[in-house]
């Protein structure tokens, strides 16, 4: 395979089954990916809100409490071949660590543009440097998911 293959994400699913949690550690676990999911929601329209960690908060907790929920999360149209090459090799592809540079730069360009108060925009600041930081320490693979 070339580095500019395409990848099918069900290659990507990993080999490993967990047992499922039951009683109250599996409700447990579906509330906070539930809640997870609902923050990874918002975070895709609010700059100061991250998706990513809340989107693969809430699949750790759906491997162990709901394979159904988990595929449901995998098989959506815009997280889901992240999300499945995430679980498989702990990589982000580059053309998605790209946009992502862009996203914060933006984003949080914007905030700090219209917010007047200094100790916000200082804030905000060090938050974008934080996600730029935590962005570039990423492993990056050069192939394509989807």
């Amino acid at each position: 395979m070339q580095d500019d293959d395409p990848i099918d994400p069900a290659e990507l699913l990993p080999q490993t089954q967990y047992e499922p949690a039951r009683g109250a550690k599996r409700w447990f676990l579906l509330g906070v990916g539930s809640l997870s999911t609902g923050l990874a929601l918002f975070g895709a329209f609010l700059p100061i809100l991250p998706t990513t960690p809340f989107l693969l908060l809430a699949m750790a907790c759906f491997v162990r409490s709901s394979p159904e929920l988990n595929r449901r999360l995998l098989a959506n149209r815009a997280f889901g071949p992240y999300l499945a090459q995430w679980q498989h090799d702990h990589t982000v592809p580059r053309s998605a660590k790209r946009k992502a540079y862009g996203l914060v730069v933006v984003s949080l360009g914007l905030s700090i543009w219209f917010v007047d108060v200094g100790w916000v925009r200082l804030t905000l600041g060090f938050v974008g440097l934080g996600l730029l930081v935590f962005l570039s320490r990423l492993r990056t693979t050069f192939h394509q998911v989807g």
